[in-house]
């Protein structure tokens, strides 16, 4: 069998080699689902927008939603060798219609279009040393999201009964993310403004996952924004969380960009 194929069948049963324990918070990116064998995530940052510099020659940056991910060998005997760590990632890539852009001793960079999302991946294992850790930085290009004012809030409700907020979760989790925190002050000024007026916070997600799943996630996330709502000064009373699951789509979720719609907390008014 060719280290190629090796390599693949290793990175596809790495998750039943060896026990991980990762920081709390973490998770493997959905592009890369199965990691290298006897790595755990030891590092990991993600925000909703941010810019990163691809070392590609010129440098590329690439502007949107930024994921950070280390991974740490603890057994240097089961180690696979920078290489096959490079070979691993390009043909999951390369498998999913993307393409290596740029690549050096020390690092290989990609990109790949799924559902109308470009993703560039920057993964650093290099192939002259036998490292305990490898990164990944990865960036799903996307334009910086525009803050609904209190005001517009307050005029879609007036017109239409309800409003649908792109509220940024962490992955398959229901932790606002910190970029969402002025769409929620907006939220806050608007109840605050008119103080008579009770809503219920509705969660709503994507096909991905299960439909159970799905609906527990929903509703956690509903409660979510209820609790954010609340410590800012809102009366609990005023405010009645639920969750929809994947049962009230808004766009096809054939497609990323459906998925992304689909994904939405509405505040809804109540008589």
């Amino acid at each position: 069998m060719g280290l190629l194929k090796k390599s693949l069948l290793s990175l596809a049963f790495s998750g039943c080699l060896l026990a991980q324990t990762d920081v709390t918070g973490s998770s493997d990116h959905p592009l890369f689902p199965n990691r290298m064998p006897g790595h755990s995530i030891s590092n990991y940052q993600q925000l909703g927008f941010s810019a990163y510099k691809f070392r590609t020659q010129p440098i590329t940056e690439v502007e949107g939603k930024y994921t950070r991910i280390h991974y740490y060998l603890k057994n240097m005997n089961v180690h696979p060798g920078g290489l096959a760590i490079r070979r691993n990632y390009e043909n999951a890539i390369k498998a999913a219609g993307g393409e290596v852009v740029f690549s050096n001793p020390n690092l290989s960079v990609m990109r790949v279009s799924r559902g109308g999302v470009e993703t560039w991946v920057e993964l650093q294992a290099s192939v002259n040393t036998r490292s305990r850790i490898y990164f990944l930085h990865i960036v799903e290009r996307q334009a910086m999201a525009q803050v609904i004012t209190a005001d517009a809030m307050a005029t879609a409700l007036d017109k239409d009964g309800f409003i649908a907020l792109d509220v940024h979760f962490a992955t398959a989790k229901a932790d606002i993310l910190p970029e969402s925190r002025p769409l929620i002050d907006e939220a806050v000024k608007m109840l605050k403004a008119r103080s008579a007026l009770r809503v219920g916070v509705e969660g709503h997600t994507d096909d991905t996952g299960t439909p159970a799943g799905n609906l527990q996630l929903s509703e956690a996330r509903a409660k979510s924004v209820v609790a954010a709502l609340i410590a800012a000064g809102i009366d609990a009373k005023r405010l009645t969380p639920a969750g929809f699951g994947q049962t009230k789509p808004v766009a096809d979720n054939r497609s990323e960009a459906g998925r992304a719609k689909n994904r939405r907390v509405e505040i809804v008014k109540k008589k």
